[in-house]
C-alpha cells in the first residue's frame, strides 16, 4: 500500500472517530433532555469536549492546500457550492418533517427555512461553516494575507469568546482557527502522524499524557455535567481551550493512525469516508429512536438509550446511503447532480475534460 493511501485510510479513521463522537453528544443530551437525568456517556463527552468538533473542523482543512490554486469558479464549485447544496437540501428535508410533519407546524417550517440562509440551522450549521470557512481562506490566500496573522486573528477570536447574539458569527469566531490550523500545519501534522507511526511506543506515551492532563484540566474545579450541557473546568478558561483543542486534535490524528493497522478497524475507515453522509442524516432516526424510546419506557436509563440512540441514529444512516445506492433512486441525497455545479466545471453538463475538443 502506497503512502498516501495509508495518509488517506488515517485521515478517514479520524473522520470516522469524530462523526461517531458527534452523534454520541447530540444523542446524549437529547435524552438526557428527556430523561432529566445524566449518564455515563456524559462523562465521555465531557473528556471529548475540548477536541470533538476542532478536530472535525481541522481534518477538514487537511488537504486545502491542494484547491487553492484553481480558480474561483473551480474552488467555488468544489469547496463552497459543494457544501451549501447539501445544505439547503437537508434543511428543507429536516424542516419538513420535524417541524412541518412531527409538529404539526408547517408555517413554522417555512419561516425557520428562511431564517436558515442567514443563520444554520440546527446541525447543519457544520456544513454551513464548512463553505464560509472555505470562502474566507481562499480570499485571504488570493490577497496574500500572512498565514500567521490570519492564524493569529482566529486564534484571537476563539479565546474572545464572541457571543454576539449570531450564531453564525459566534461560531465562526469560536471554530474557524481549527480549520486554517488543518490547512496551516498539515506538513507538520502529516510528519507527527508519520514519526508516531515509526516510533508507536512513544506515541502510545504521549497519548497517555495528553489524557491525562486533559482529564484533569476538563474534571477540574468547575466542571459540571448537565442532561443537555457540559460546563468544562479549567479547560473551559480562554487559551488553555484552543490548547486543549488543538493537542486533542493531533491526539486523535496519531489514534487513528494507529488503529488504521489492524484490519478489524476497516469499519472505521470505511464509516469516515462516509461521514458525512451520517453527518447529514442521523438527526432524524435520532428523534424517532428517542420517541420509541420514551413509549417502551427505557428512555430514564440514560445510558443504555443514549447508547441504543447511537447506535440507531448511525445505522439507520448508513441504511439508507446503502439503499440508495442499490437501488440508484435518490442519489442527490449523497451526490451532487449535474444541475447543481457550475457551468464548466467538473461534473457539471458543459464540462469538457482537458484534451478533449469541443464539438
Amino acid at each position: 500500500m502506497s503512502g498516501q493511501n495509508d495518509r488517506l485510510n488515517w485521515v478517514d479513521s479520524a473522520k470516522g472517530i469524530s462523526i461517531i463522537l458527534v452523534v454520541m453528544m447530540y444523542s446524549v443530551f437529547n435524552v438526557g433532555q428527556d430523561a432529566e437525568g445524566v449518564g455515563l456517556l456524559h462523562y465521555v463527552i465531557g473528556f471529548a469536549t475540548p477536541f470533538r468538533m476542532p478536530e472535525f473542523f481541522l481534518i477538514s482543512g487537511l488537504f486545502l492546500d491542494q484547491v487553492l490554486m484553481r480558480t474561483w469558479r473551480a474552488y467555488a464549485d468544489r469547496r463552497i457550492l459543494h457544501y451549501f447544496y447539501f445544505y439547503a437540501l437537508w434543511a428543507v428535508i429536516h424542516l419538513v418533517l420535524k417541524v412541518g410533519i412531527m409538529s404539526g407546524a408547517p408555517g413554522e417550517a417555512a419561516t425557520d427555512l428562511l431564517w436558515a440562509i442567514v443563520e444554520p440551522y440546527g446541525v447543519l450549521w457544520f456544513i454551513y461553516l464548512l463553505a464560509a470557512f472555505s470562502a474566507v481562506t481562499k480570499l485571504a490566500h488570493d490577497v496574500k494575507a500572512p498565514r500567521w496573522a490570519v492564524w493569529a486573528f482566529g486564534a484571537a477570536f476563539q479565546m474572545a469568546h464572541i457571543q454576539t447574539g449570531s450564531y453564525l458569527v459566534d461560531q465562526f469566531c469560536a471554530y474557524f482557527v481549527y480549520f486554517y490550523s488543518g490547512y496551516v500545519f498539515a506538513p507538520l501534522i502529516f510528519r507527527l502522524v508519520d514519526k508516531a507511526l515509526g516510533h508507536k511506543a512513544l506515541a502510545l506515551i504521549g497519548l497517555g499524557i495528553y489524557a491525562i492532563v486533559n482529564f484533569a484540566l476538563v474534571f477540574s474545579p468547575g466542571f459540571a455535567v448537565l442532561p443537555n450541557e457540559i460546563q468544562l473546568g479549567y479547560a473551559g478558561l480562554p487559551g488553555v481551550r484552543l490548547a486543549l483543542a488543538i493537542a486533542g486534535s493531533l491526539a486523535l490524528c496519531v489514534t487513528a493512525a494507529l488503529l488504521s493497522g489492524f484490519k478489524a478497524t476497516a469499519w472505521l475507515r470505511w464509516l469516515g469516508e462516509r461521514s458525512i453522509v451520517v453527518y447529514l442524516v442521523f438527526v432524524l432516526p435520532m428523534s424517532f429512536a428517542r420517541i420509541g424510546l420514551a413509549k417502551l419506557g427505557l428512555i430514564h436509563d440514560v445510558t443504555l438509550s443514549s447508547f441504543l440512540v447511537i447506535v440507531i441514529s448511525i445505522s439507520v444512516s448508513v441504511g439508507l446511503y446503502l439503499l440508495v445506492q442499490k437501488t440508484g433512486r435518490g442519489k442527490f441525497l449523497f451526490e451532487r447532480p449535474a444541475w447543481a455545479h457550475i457551468p464548466g466545471t467538473k461534473g457539471s453538463r458543459s464540462y469538457i475534460p482537458a484534451g478533449v475538443p469541443a464539438e
